[in-house]
């Protein structure tokens, strides 16, 4: 695969989101994260692409409202009062292990690397401070006033790289996957936990790991 710039999705692709989130819940109702770590997950993954279509708002705000609705759904009483634990968690969700070295090794090869977000530039900020200083350009849902699934991370990028090839990475079907597809932009699927493929969608690759992305764009 010859291309001249990778885009990533952050969350889920290059930092691992689910840990950082049970972790946060966890700690704000002081219950054992590994115990209740799915129940968590599955509310949350039900419940904020519901706020995220209700129209827009700040991703702190996203983050809010979900972390209220997903303490709603799983019953769990005398919450926190600050509903801002998750935003003020965010900064601090791990990357994977292999997402520093796929960076490093794609930026000494010449590529232009971005990043297409669901979330605020400031709290992305937070995040790049985890990550190596490789990235040329960045698409948040704070410049785009809307949220993947929809268009806009997509079309802004390609206003940005003009003419060169693309290649978008990314692990969510239904935000990243389906999308990109539609547009025609080509999409390399992380599969990080050996998921069945949606509809909707056609990657042109797919690998559990980032290491999968260097090897084929990289080393062939």
């Amino acid at each position: 695969m010859h291309f001249d710039v990778v885009t990533f999705d952050c969350y889920g692709t290059l930092i691992d989101w689910e840990d950082g989130i049970s972790a946060a819940f966890a700690r704000a109702w002081g219950v054992d994260q590994a115990r209740h770590r799915e129940a968590v997950l599955r509310a949350y993954a039900a419940v904020e692409p519901q706020v995220q279509a209700a129209g827009f708002r700040v991703y702190k705000e996203v983050l809010a409202e979900t972390a209220r609705r997903v303490a709603d759904h799983l019953a769990w009483d005398a919450g926190p009062r600050d509903w801002a634990f998750l935003a003020e968690s965010l900064p601090a969700w791990p990357p994977f292990p292999d997402t520093a070295d796929a960076l490093r090794s794609l930026h000494h090869a010449g590529l232009r690397l971005g990043i297409l977000s669901n979330v605020d530039d400031d709290l992305l900020a937070g995040t790049l401070r985890q990550l190596p200083p490789v990235f040329d350009f960045l698409v948040t849902a704070e410049q785009i006033r809307s949220y993947k699934p929809a268009p806009g991370h997509f079309l802004a990028c390609r206003d940005v790289i003009g003419s060169a090839t693309w290649l978008h990475v990314a692990q969510s079907w239904f935000h990243d996957v389906t999308p990109a597809t539609r547009l025609g932009v080509p999409v390399c699927w992380i599969n990080r936990k050996g998921e069945e493929r949606g509809v909707g969608g056609a990657p042109i690759a797919e690998f559990p790991t980032l290491e999968g992305v260097v090897d084929s764009i990289v080393k062939t």
